[in-house]
């Protein structure tokens, strides 16, 4: 995300800095709406772990990781800190720990849309948050740069949604996929999902690289529709 705006720092630091603190402020909104829904619904199906922690909590600090949230600003991939489950706690079994792991998406989806109601009212000026538009954030008028504002949360809490679905741990789309696994394939699926966080990192890491592109190929079309459904465009 930012590494790729270092032209801009050289060009314009002031225009730099701006951009950094949007998307700093946007990356800590999604983060922290995502791992708080997280323990709301955890606590909601019985399991007290998040709430003897603190995570039923909308304070920031409590659910950001440092390296998780380096990654977002640096590459526009990441995670918050995670929250803490024990499923002999939750009720309804595996289902259960679905809910609990569709939580922390389907709310920075409610989110993003949400934050897309003034624009599509018109309330706002026109946005059209992307990767390769963030870099002119608030450069327009005062109602402009609230759009840009707003249209970069929208463009965050998707992406977080969106990634965090990958069916791969320690994403949140691996324990939504655990609920729908047959019990004759569990053993199977959890010898994968032991695998996943290499398997993750190593698609990151070769992706980022080599310039391939190959996770926004993937989730950028999708992340694009949500787009143009909020925001009505």
């Amino acid at each position: 995300m930012l590494l790729g705006s270092l032209d801009l720092l050289v060009d314009d630091t002031a225009s730099f800095v701006r951009l950094a603190v949007v998307v700093a402020i946007s990356l800590i909104v999604a983060i922290t709406v995502h791992e708080f829904s997280h323990a709301v619904v955890a606590s909601g199906l019985g399991d007290t772990t998040a709430k003897r922690l603190g995570r039923v909590s909308l304070n920031p600090i409590r659910h950001m990781d440092p390296s998780g949230t380096v990654m977002m600003l640096v590459a526009g991939f990441g995670w918050g800190k995670p929250v803490p489950v024990d499923p002999r706690q939750l009720s309804h079994g595996q289902t259960g720990t679905a809910l609990v792991a569709a939580a922390g998406p389907l709310s920075n989806l409610m989110l993003a849309f949400i934050v897309a109601v003034p624009i599509k009212l018109g309330a706002l000026g026109s946005t059209h948050p992307d990767l390769g538009r963030v870099a002119y954030v608030m450069t327009g008028s005062f109602k402009e740069g609230l759009a840009d504002i707003a249209g970069l949360i929208i463009f965050f809490n998707l992406l977080l949604a969106v990634f965090n679905l990958i069916p791969l741990s320690p994403l949140d789309g691996s324990k939504v996929m655990e609920g729908f696994v047959p019990p004759e394939h569990t053993s199977a699926y959890n010898r994968l999902q032991r695998s996943g966080p290499a398997i993750l990192v190593g698609i990151v890491l070769v992706d980022f690289t080599l310039g391939l592109g190959l996770l926004w190929g993937i989730i950028g079309p999708v992340v694009r529709a949500l787009t143009s459904a909020a925001i009505g465009s």
